[in-house]
């Protein structure tokens, strides 16, 4: 019998069990009220372990040893968007297991913290301990910290089992461990069913199984995303695959006829294409030199297997691995591929290919193009009709009259820039998915469907149906009050998205917003991303920037974002592409933000530095600025000068910039009228909010009332903005506190009057 031996640490929780951790892997784990019972499922679980994966089993370190060091950590904490550090720290009683490792390193662990690394003999322990742990904790408000605290007490224990030494056994077929934890098999039928048929891609699929039948020949397929790559690659792979069970058939047949063995192929085909990225090569890997050693192993069970590595992202595979693309996961490929060692097939688009040229010449140039270009027109029908004709009969449905030409008809004309036929089957798929009730699916489906994704109201997406200016100036007139010339300015952007008559190669609108504070430009943006886009499940429809934040170094890069986490923006767009981009104070921006802008405004993509694009075709685009407000005399309601606001913003932004903007839309000073009106308006507001509506809760006012709150409310250099401070102040808190003393009130009406000090009382 054989003898392992395992570490482990112990622990006593709050609630008063104990938790025991294998020291190798915590997320073995026992939890039982007593320390020989928690010790007892770890046994159990290493027992099950061995019965499953014999060969696995055995411990990696040795002589473990516990230490405790403590440790100083900054919490911080985050207002008004920002995030501020503590001014002290905090001091944490960390303990560490500490051992021998098989590598001849020692390896360490922080129990509870998830932390485990390898140092040298010679190392400081205590440095590497303070490292890793501040790094833990990072970012953390003190709130977070004290969730994330490590165990106190704890102590080590040993778990031992017996098993019979294991017989040498022949093995079936080449280990392939390492290569099935990086990468999918693609000729297996559950990745195959993840992927439609490459329906109308006979050409593209036959010259791509030419291609990987000859001798490591290396293929890069070129296409926008959506229009069908990963698609192609499957169907090629399973004609490749079809074509050598025939010839192993034939071989088999004629070699039984001749009297000889016939034998098998030398791996099957379904096993010889890997689909994988960069992240799932590295992921796990903490330590020097380990993803290399791992792509290694990989390249070697490829090899036993003739096998051929295909990568989702040819862009990824040269941003994942080192700090930089000469030391890349695909820079790391490159001997290999020189070498005709390694077979692959990567996919790109084309603004991704720039970038890999510029990054990475010599992994780039290793492949041959096979362009797959997206389908259009009576193609992109053809493959919704057969993706249709496929679904129905699993799901016991038919299609209406019209369902597949509107799906074709909302994406083209709603999302062109989507590379067809991607973007409208993953459409099609959830229409499906999500269709209850009658076994016919509707045109009518479709569309609120599509509605619910984009906020796109039906009006909008049905031509047939009209939808009068006149209506939409009342709608915007009825939002923000005292601004006709920018109601007229949006209700002409409504109108021409309505009719198709938008440019499709740019935002549906791009507008400079210039006025003084408080007089509705940012509510005039919140009105018109409710009217484009409020019918959706999602009514979060404005992205908001205030452009100060972007003014100081590297603003355009923030902006962006990094390799890693694209910046908020884009990430905000590629998300959603319905939406309003508020940009706040757009003077206030940094000159090299400017030059970012121009794309967007002109073409309506923003492609950065690794050829990662976002679309704006979409959406509308709102810059807000105070340029030329100052020249207004603040004296009061009918004082007022008449800035230009065009000519201040042409005085202040570059030529190619300002031309493209395409109306710079002024809104004016609010007049005594206005502010009533904006009384009036939050007033009937305040009834639909829940605590009033729930009680069924009226409320009536004097015109009294609504002259003193406009007047209170009304500041020369803040417009109306100081109102709802006001309604907060004289209503809200009086009636918040009457129908706290009241909680029974239901279906009364409350009266605002104004008592003989001119204060708003309630009766």
């Amino acid at each position: 019998m054989a003898v392992h031996r395992f570490p482990v640490v112990m622990w006593k929780d709050p609630a008063g069990g104990t938790t025991a951790t294998l020291l190798e892997n915590e997320s073995v784990a026992g939890y039982a009220e007593s320390p020989p019972d928690a010790l007892e499922q770890v046994r159990d679980y290493l027992q099950w372990l061995y019965a499953q994966q014999p060969t696995r089993l055995g411990s990696l370190v040795s002589e473990p040893k516990l230490a405790r060091f403590k440790v100083k950590v900054r919490p911080e904490y985050e207002a008004d968007g920002k995030i501020y550090a503590y001014d002290r720290s905090l001091t944490l009683h960390v303990a560490c297991v500490h051992c021998q490792h098989s590598s001849g390193l020692r390896a360490a662990s922080l129990p509870g913290l998830q932390v485990s690394f390898l140092y040298s003999p010679g190392a400081s322990l205590r440095d590497l301990v303070r490292h890793y742990v501040q790094e833990r904790f990072a970012h953390m408000t003190p709130h977070e910290i004290s969730r994330s605290m490590p165990p106190q007490e704890l102590v080590l224990e040993e778990v031992s089992i017996k098993t019979p030494r294991p017989a040498p056994v022949q093995t079936a077929g080449p280990d392939l461990r390492q290569l099935e934890t990086v990468a999918d098999a693609i000729g297996t039928r559950a990745f195959r069913r993840a992927y439609h048929p490459a329906y109308e891609r006979e050409r593209e699929v036959e010259e791509l199984a030419r291609r990987l039948s000859a001798e490591k020949t290396n293929v890069l397929l070129l296409g926008s995303r959506g229009a069908g790559k990963t698609a192609v690659l499957v169907e090629a792979v399973r004609r490749l695959e079809r074509r050598k069970t025939e010839s192993h058939r034939e071989r088999l047949r004629l070699g039984l006829a001749l009297g000889g063995a016939g034998g098998s192929p030398r791996t099957s085909a379904s096993h010889r294409f890997w689909m994988t990225r960069g992240s799932r090569i590295i992921a796990g890997m903490k330590y020097l030199g380990q993803w290399e050693q791992r792509c290694e192993t990989v390249l070697g069970e490829l090899s036993r297997i003739a096998g051929v590595l295909c990568a989702e992202s040819a862009l990824e595979l040269i941003q994942t691995g080192g700090a930089g693309p000469q030391s890349s996961v695909a820079s790391f490929l490159v001997p290999y591929l020189e070498q005709a060692e390694l077979q692959m097939v990567a996919e790109t688009t084309p603004e991704e290919l720039q970038a890999c040229r510029r990054l990475l010449p010599q992994f780039i140039d290793l492949f041959g193009i096979l362009c797959i270009e997206a389908l259009t027109g009576p193609e992109a029908i053809a493959v919704l009709e057969r993706v249709a004709e496929a679904a129905g009969p699993r799901r016991r449905l038919s299609f209406g009259q019209g369902v597949v030409d509107e799906i074709y008809r909302l994406h083209r004309r709603f999302l062109p820039y989507h590379g067809f036929p991607g973007r409208a089957v993953s459409f099609l798929d959830q229409l499906v998915e999500r269709h209850q009730g009658p076994e016919r699916l509707s045109r009518q489906e479709v569309t609120e469907h599509f509605s619910r994704q984009s906020g796109l109201p039906r009006r909008f997406l049905r031509d047939e149906e009209p939808l009068p200016p006149a209506e939409i100036g009342a709608y915007f007139e009825a939002r923000v009050v005292g601004q006709e010339e920018a109601c007229r300015t949006v209700t002409d952007l409504v109108s021409t998205f309505k009719a198709g008559l938008n440019d499709p190669e740019r935002p549906l609108g791009v507008f400079l917003f210039c006025g003084p504070t408080g007089v509705g430009k940012t509510e005039m943006a919140k009105a018109v991303a409710d009217y484009f886009f409020g019918a959706g499940e999602d009514r979060d429809r404005m992205v908001r920037l205030d452009m100060s934040e972007y003014s100081g170094f590297a603003a355009s890069e923030r902006l962006l974002g990094d390799e890693l986490r694209p910046g908020e923006l884009v990430r905000r767009v590629r998300r959603q592409p319905f939406v309003v981009v508020l940009l706040d104070e757009i003077e206030k921006a940094h000159p090299d933000v400017y030059d970012v802008l121009l794309s967007v405004f002109d073409e309506g993509r923003l492609t950065d530095a690794y050829g990662r694009t976002t679309t704006f075709r979409s959406a509308v685009l709102i810059m807000t600025s105070n340029l030329g407000a100052e020249s207004l005399r603040p004296l009061g309601f009918s004082q007022r000068a008449t800035p230009s606001y065009e000519s201040e913003a042409m005085g202040f932004f570059r030529p190619e910039f300002f031309n493209r903007i395409d109306a710079v839309v002024r809104f004016e000073p609010l007049q005594p009228e206005h502010i009533r009106r904006i009384a009036r308006k939050e007033l009937a507001a305040l009834e639909r909010r829940e605590g009033l509506a729930r009680r069924k809760v009226r409320l009536r006012w004097s015109e009294a009332v609504v002259e003193r709150l406009a007047e209170l409310g009304y500041d020369a250099r803040y417009g109306a903005r100081p109102l709802k401070r006001v309604l907060e102040e004289q209503v809200v808190i009086p009636l918040a506190r009457h129908l706290v003393e009241n909680p029974r009130l239901s279906g009364s009406v409350v009266e605002l009057e104004l008592d003989e000090r001119g204060e708003v009382r309630l009766r």
